[in-house]
């Protein structure tokens, strides 16, 4: 909830320093007279302002709740207690009190720490001590080495001077005390903001990582042979799927027959998830290379089919009149006028099924998969090596969204026309 709060205010405070600078540095032309926004998709632009600060906040959380290096120490957030901690306990045995106090060491997990030895005292309560790692909690047995035990009756009364019972909570400064149900002192150090790292790492942490793969391999591949086999997956499954749904699309644009044939199978499994096709796909196909193009080629297949059809069905037929009275044939209203006319909806069609089949591979490459980033990610996952897990989140990100800029750039190369009539 805090990271989400603090997100919320630097989108603010972005946001009117951004307007604020542009309204001081804007340019006066015709462009800017406009008025109409709504349905006018060149009147809105990305600001590269705003997609500048949105990266460069999302980075300054992550570093800002790892205690990243890369921050300076005022910008971190709170971190867990590290370092030694006290607290005293009373124990009661009939009559009978005393009390001892118990030193706690809180130490980075990754540092194996053992207990101080600390002088045990003049009383029948002995003096304690315990190790517990960062983010850690550590239960203590107080009467392990005290002269009246739990056999004797004896039980904690007190921790700083306050009552307690089994289950209640004291919070002695640098942590919380909770007694247990059989009376034993659960030990939590406070925890802080940040997160432990093997929940999330630092983006140093992550770097690290990426280099260290870069240049050692992972599970006897390197990462650019296993982004490299990710990569050749979608786009064979892709070809294949764009090479049958596009034509299959164009039948059910111009054919009523086409149409109602398959018009049933394509609405049926258009919302099918790809990934609901796996245990089909694995058992028809087995689980090595063929059985992952196919699944890629079932996830694009449907989407290109429907691009392709509403590509055809969406060309206004006051051209296709216009070429009938030209003395355009079958043919070169298909070449001249259907077909140029379509490729901006199978343009974003291809975007749709691209970015489909390159989350679907991951998932594929979930199972029994030798290479691929899927792969690196399940594997890592399974040895709790987060850094690995979100090193390979973000390359997955980074190649998908190069992708999709790519196929945008095609467009326009390609497309020229889309958008103006």
């Amino acid at each position: 909830m805090i990271p989400f709060l603090i997100y919320v205010a630097i989108f603010v405070v972005a946001f009117f320093a951004v307007k604020a600078f542009a309204a001081r540095t804007a340019v006066s032309d015709y462009g800017s007279l406009k008025t109409v926004t709504f349905g006018d998709e060149s009147a809105v632009k990305p600001s590269r302002a705003a997609s500048f600060v949105s990266i460069l906040s999302i980075f300054f959380l992550w570093g800002m709740f790892t205690g990243s290096a890369l921050l300076p120490g005022f910008l971190h957030a709170p971190g867990p207690f590290q370092g030694t901690g006290t607290f005293e306990y009373t124990v009661q045995s009939g009559n009978e009190r005393d009390t001892g106090t118990v030193t706690v060491v809180v130490h980075p997990i990754d540092t194996p720490t053992e207990a101080p030895e600390v002088d045990p005292g003049d009383g029948w309560a002995k003096n304690d001590s315990i190790a517990i790692g960062m983010w850690r909690s550590g239960l203590l047995r107080v009467d392990r080495n005290d002269e009246l035990g739990r056999g004797e009756g004896a039980e904690i009364v007190e921790i700083n001077g306050a009552s307690v019972q089994p289950g209640d909570t004291v919070d002695v400064g640098w942590g919380t005390v909770t007694i247990s149900d059989k009376g034993t002192p659960n030990i939590q150090p406070n925890k802080g903001w940040q997160m432990e790292p093997i929940w999330l790492p630092s983006p140093e942490a992550v770097v690290t990582r990426v280099g260290e793969i870069a240049s050692e391999g992972f599970r006897g591949s390197t990462l650019w042979e296993h982004l490299g086999f990710s990569l050749f997956r979608v786009i064979v499954g892709f070809f294949f799927g764009a090479l049958v749904g596009i034509p299959l699309g164009y039948a059910m644009g111009l054919s009523n027959w086409f149409r109602g044939w398959f018009d049933p199978i394509v609405e049926f499994m258009r919302p099918v998830p790809p990934l609901a096709l796996i245990p089909l796909v694995i058992i028809w196909a087995g689980i090595g290379e063929t059985g992952k193009i196919i699944l890629l080629f079932l996830a694009a297949l449907w989407i290109m089919a429907i691009a392709a059809r509403s590509g055809v069905s969406g060309v206004k037929i006051s051209k296709v009149h216009a070429a009938y009275s030209l003395g355009a044939s079958k043919a070169q209203i298909m070449r001249y006028v259907i077909v140029p006319n379509s490729l901006p909806e199978i343009f974003t069609g291809a975007r749709v099924a691209m970015g489909v089949c390159w989350g679907t591979v991951v998932a594929a490459e979930l199972v029994a998969a030798e290479q691929g980033a899927g792969m690196m990610i399940m594997v890592a996952s399974k040895f709790q090596n987060t850094d690995i897990v979100i090193m390979g989140i973000i390359l997955i990100g980074i190649i998908g969204f190069g992708i999709d800029m790519l196929m945008r750039w095609a467009e326009r190369i390609l497309v020229p026309w889309k958008g103006k009539g």
